[in-house]
Order: structure tokens, then C-alpha cells, then sequence
């Protein structure tokens, strides 16, 4: 022990008490208080059986920065409770300027639950360098980026070490007090610390919380990880924490922006109606992402994913097989990247059939190092029928429009030549040309602004004929011009040639039959019989009332157009009577199925 031995605590004497006021417990006589008081080394006279300060000599209260009538009654360091005669130990003192002081203490016999302690500091050291090993792994903390800090209660104030207040933005050797501290905490997160730091002190066990907190230094906001444990003293009451801190905003920012990434991801998918998912090769396991893939495949989360094996032989289609198998060998022996197409079979509603779906497939092989196995394929789905039902139908409309153009530049070139042969002048060209030329654009109207790219019958009949009517044109009405038959929507491939021969008709009747008089009358009937194949419309168109018939003595345009255009483009079967109370003409055609995919409406 340093200083004089004759106050060593081998020498004192704690057997009787001086009695008076100001006297020290413990101490018999003025020399014993003259020695204890006098002596240069830090003494205390402490309570054998909770370490209590009972007295503390001036070397004492100078050594630990206390006034010694402030140390009455506390403990010696960390660790209080009753020391051995001679035992030597060491401890920590926090002084109340925020520094820490290494003390050694030395215990001598116990007197009447009394005994002296001699203590004297160790070398001088910054925070938390207690001893070469704990030098070693305060330097390890710091090399991890991990500050360490201890608070004691007795002042408020928390001791950091340089790496923690680096990390807080203070400068080094600052000692702030936690309410200082509690400041720079979001207020988001201050209760949630205070509830976790009163629960791990309730329970007595360790903490660990990750809080945002603002420089003093820059004023910038950091993401702080703390984690801490209390000391508790010799009562069970709480002596202190100590613990560490750590910067993680780059942590923390990473792993936001890798969310924010994730969220874009999933909105992106699910705008684009992707399906994503992740198969393990080995284990042969899928991980389906999303709903999105559940809903394309037509199951359930309770009914589990499917595995790859399962895919190739219950689900993709029988002749979609090799191909597929083709396009993930491609992808295994390449670059790894995934691209495929194929038909699957999905489940369909309660009751409902089975249906075949068509998918698209793309990801990406992942490996086990540059030339190891490959150990998962992540990739994305996406279910193409409605777009190949659509670029189908659109492949089918630009055949037929080709189609129909080509069938519209035959027919006028054929009224070109047809009616320039049998014009008599130019105005009767003009005359003849214009009508039969507006008659087919009519046709095309009617076509065009249906949605099933149909004509009904019974307009074109109304529109060519309501010039020529003097009233209704329905049956029984008494009118020139009398329409009776059931709705019929022709198809585009025979409405045109239909809509042209009804204006032949017309255009006759109007020159030379029924309509050329007022007399005269035309009736048309036409109904739907079945076919051998498919339905036939029967036609029928009647004058009477008109001049006196004659069978022509040359074929004209019309004639020809009612003979060749709907016998090769109608495959109709066309029989014509000219008696003489008035023409008429029958007429027996099948009508074309419906394309379904021509419909507009199909695809919604």
C-alpha cells in the first residue's frame, strides 16, 4: 500500500466509537482522527456488511472529486457488499465531471461491523481502459465500429468513449446527460425505447433497439443500434447500464431502399399482371411471390405450388412438352436466361371444365459459383391467351379486309364495264354508275357499323326501297311495297353481293316492272330453312301490277350480276320468271357461319 504504514488498515482500530457528534464512526481517539484525516491516501471507514461509507478521509473526497460529507453512504465502485480481511480488488469510480478513475482497494479487519479501506488510483487511463485485456477488446469494439458508454444515476451523465461520441456527433471525452441525449431521439421512437430499456430492467435481462437520432455535429438524422444491460447494486436497485451503439443508417438505408425496390417491383407486376416466383432446383421446390400467380394457374394457397416435376407432367400441355424442355435446356447451357412459351392446363371455376391457358415464362438461373450447378431460377409469368386470341383475331380481320377489298375492286370494275357496255349515252352511264356505286357503299355502311361485321336483310331492302313505298312496308298494310320475313343478319362475305342484287332488282322494277307505274306493287318474302350442313336463306321477290313482261332480248349488267355474282360469290341457286303479269325471283343460299373471332365484343 502507498503512504505511511503506520495508517496502514492493519493499524487502525475500529473497537470503539467516539460518542461525539462530529467524531467519525469507528474511531477511539483524536490520534486515530488525526491520522485518518491527516493520512495521503485515500481512507474510508465503511460499514462491514454493505460497504457502506460510514466516514471518508479528505485524500478520499479530493481523489474521487466528492466532498467527503457527500460519500457518506454510498459504495466504493461497482461492486459493493462486504471484502475479506486484505483482500485487494479493483473497481471503477465515476467522478461528477464525467471522468472515470481506476481504484484499488484494500480491506482491513472488520471492527465492531466497521473496517478500514485504504484506496489509492491506478495510472491515469482514458474511459473504459481498465486492464491490457479489456484494452484489447475496447480496441476490437472500435475496429467494429462499436462505441461504448456507461451512465451512473448519482450524476445523470453518460460516459462514451471516443468511437461513441463520434458516432452521436460530440466531441471526444463528452460526458452529456441522458436528457441531453433523450432530445436527439425522434419522438417515435423515445417511447418505444423507454417501454423496451423499463422491460429489460424489469426482467433483468440484456436489450437491443434501433432508434433515429440527430447529430449535434451536422444536424443530420442517423439510424443508431443500442443495445445495453443494468448494473444493479447491492440492494437489487439500479447502480447504472453500460452497453454499446452502433451507426447502421447505411444499413438501414440499404435495407429501405431495398424495400422501396420490392414495393416498386410488386406494383409493377401487378399493373403488368406478372406473376413472380422462384424455383429451387435441387429440392425441386416453387415459392410462389405474389397472387397473381395462384390466379393464373388456378389455385389456392391451401392447395400449395406446384413443383417443376409436377408442372412438365400434369400441367403443361402434351404437345407443348418438348419445346419447353428445349428452351430450359437452352437456358442451362447458356447464359442462364429463360424465355418460354406454352400451353398449361388451369382448373377451372366450381363445375367448370378444365382450361388450357397460354403462358409466357422468363427468369433467370442462378448458380452455385461461375461453373457450378444451377440452384434456383427466379423469373416472372404472364398469361398471353387473351393477347394471342387478339393478335389472332387481328391476323383473321386483316385477311378479310384484304379479302373484301379485293372482292369490292372486282365488283366496281365489273359495274365499270359492265354498265359502260350497256349505256346508251354518258348521262345514262352517270345515272346507272352512280346508283350501283352508292348502293355498295351503302352496303359497306351497314357493315362497318355492326360490331359482327353483318348487314340486317331488311335494311338494305328498306333503304333501297323507300323511295318506291306510299306507306308501311309491312304486311297486310295494302302499300306498293310489302317486307315479310324474320330478322337476318347477313354476313359480310354475302351481304354485299345480296345488297347489290337487290338493287338491280329495284332499279328494274323502277325502269321497266312494278315500280314504273303507280299501280304496281312488289312483295318480298324470305325466311331461314335448314340445311344439310348449314341454314339456307330462301328469297323471294314478286311484282304484279306492273307493265306487260317480256323475257330480255339481250343480258344486261343486272341480269348477269343475278346470274354469275350470286351464283360464284353466294353459291346460290337463282331461278328468275318473267311472265307477264310480272318478274320474279327465287333465290336459295346458304348463309356462312359466324366467326366468332371477328367479333369485337369477344374479346371482352
Amino acid at each position: 500500500m502507498r503512504g505511511d504504514p503506520s495508517v496502514s488498515p492493519d493499524h487502525q482500530e475500529c473497537a470503539a466509537l467516539d460518542q461525539r457528534p462530529d467524531a467519525a464512526p469507528g474511531l477511539p481517539d483524536e490520534l486515530s482522527r488525526f491520522a485518518f484525516e491527516a493520512a495521503p491516501v485515500g481512507l474510508a471507514c465503511v460499514n462491514g456488511s454493505d460497504g457502506r461509507i460510514a466516514a471518508a478521509n479528505p485524500a478520499l473526497a479530493a481523489l474521487l472529486g466528492v466532498a467527503p460529507e457527500n460519500l457518506i453512504g454510498r459504495v466504493l465502485g461497482e461492486r459493493g457488499g462486504d471484502s475479506a480481511d486484505g483482500e485487494t480488488r479493483e473497481t471503477v469510480w465515476h467522478r461528477a465531471d464525467g471522468t472515470t478513475v481506476r481504484l484499488r482497494l484494500r480491506s482491513g479487519p472488520e471492527r465492531q461491523a466497521f473496517r478500514i479501506v485504504s484506496v489509492d488510483a491506478l495510472a491515469e487511463a482514458p474511459a473504459f481502459r481498465l486492464d491490457p485485456l479489456r484494452e484489447q477488446a475496447h480496441l476490437a469494439l472500435a475496429s467494429a465500429g462499436l462505441g461504448e458508454w456507461s451512465w451512473s444515476p448519482a450524476d445523470g451523465r453518460v460516459v462514451l468513449s471516443d468511437r461513441a461520441a463520434a458516432i452521436l456527433g460530440l466531441p471526444a471525452g463528452a460526458t452529456p446527460t441522458w436528457a441531453v441525449l433523450r432530445e436527439a431521439i425522434a419522438r417515435d421512437d423515445l417511447d418505444r425505447l423507454r417501454a423496451t430499456v423499463e422491460d429489460a430492467v424489469a426482467k433483468a435481462n440484456p436489450y437491443a433497439v434501433e432508434l433515429r437520432y440527430r447529430r449535434a455535429s451536422d444536424g443530420q438524422e442517423a439510424w443508431i443500434s443500442a443495445r445495453g444491460r443494468a448494473i444493479p447494486g447491492p440492494d437489487g436497485a439500479l447502480a447504472g447500464m453500460v452497453g454499446i451503439v452502433q451507426d447502421v443508417t447505411a444499413r438501414e438505408e440499404a435495407r429501405r431502399a431495398l424495400h422501396d425496390r420490392e414495393q416498386r417491383l410488386r406494383v409493377a407486376t401487378t399493373v403488368a399482371a406478372l406473376g413472380i416466383f422462384e424455383w429451387h432446383v435441387l429440392a425441386d421446390q416453387s415459392l410462389w411471390e405474389n397472387e397473381r400467380m395462384w390466379e393464373i394457374f388456378g389455385r389456392r394457397p391451401q392447395d400449395g405450388t406446384i413443383s417443376m416435376r409436377e408442372f412438365f407432367r400434369t400441367v403443361v400441355h402434351p404437345e407443348d412438352k418438348a419445346g419447353f424442355r428445349q428452351a430450359v435446356t437452352a437456358a442451362l447451357h447458356s447464359d442462364g436466361v429463360l424465355h418460354a412459351t406454352t400451353r398449361i392446363r388451369r382448373r377451372g371455376s366450381a363445375g367448370a371444365d378444365t382450361v388450357w391457358r397460354t403462358i409466357e415464362m422468363a427468369g433467370r438461373f442462378e448458380r452455385d459459383g461461375p461453373a457450378g450447378l444451377p440452384s434456383r431460377l427466379i423469373g416472372v409469368v404472364a398469361d398471353i391467351t387473351d393477347r394471342r386470341l387478339a393478335e389472332e383475331r387481328q391476323s383473321l380481320l386483316i385477311r378479310e379486309l384484304h379479302h373484301r377489298v379485293k372482292n369490292t375492286l372486282a365488283t366496281v370494275q365489273a359495274i365499270v364495264g359492265s354498265t359502260a357496255r350497256t349505256a346508251s349515252s354518258i348521262d345514262s352511264f352517270y345515272e346507272a354508275f352512280v346508283g350501283r356505286i352508292m348502293s355498295l357503299a351503302h352496303t359497306h355502311s351497314v357493315l362497318t357499323e355492326d360490331v359482327w361485321q353483318t348487314a340486317s336483310l331488311r335494311n338494305l331492302l328498306e333503304n333501297e326501297l323507300r323511295p318506291y313505298a306510299d306507306g308501311a312496308m309491312q304486311p297486310g298494310t295494302g302499300g306498293r311495297v310489302e317486307l315479310d320475313g324474320p330478322a337476318v343478319d347477313l354476313p359480310s362475305e354475302i351481304a354485299v353481293p345480296i345488297g347489290m342484287a337487290i338493287h338491280e332488282l329495284t332499279t328494274n322494277a323502277a325502269k321497266y316492272g312494278a315500280l314504273s307505274n303507280r299501280a304496281g306493287r312488289v312483295r318480298i318474302r324470305w325466311s331461314v330453312e335448314p340445311g344439310t350442313d348449314r341454314p339456307r336463306l330462301r328469297f323471294q321477290w314478286q311484282e304484279s301490277g306492273g307493265p306487260a313482261v317480256a323475257p330480255p332480248t339481250r343480258q344486261g349488267f343486272g341480269s348477269r350480276l343475278l346470274q354469275r355474282v350470286l351464283t360464284t360469290q353466294v353459291q346460290a341457286e337463282v331461278a328468275t320468271d318473267y311472265a307477264p303479269g310480272g318478274f320474279a325471283l327465287t333465290m336459295l343460299a346458304p348463309l356462312p357461319a359466324r366467326n366468332a373471332a371477328l367479333n369485337p365484343l369477344a374479346a371482352l
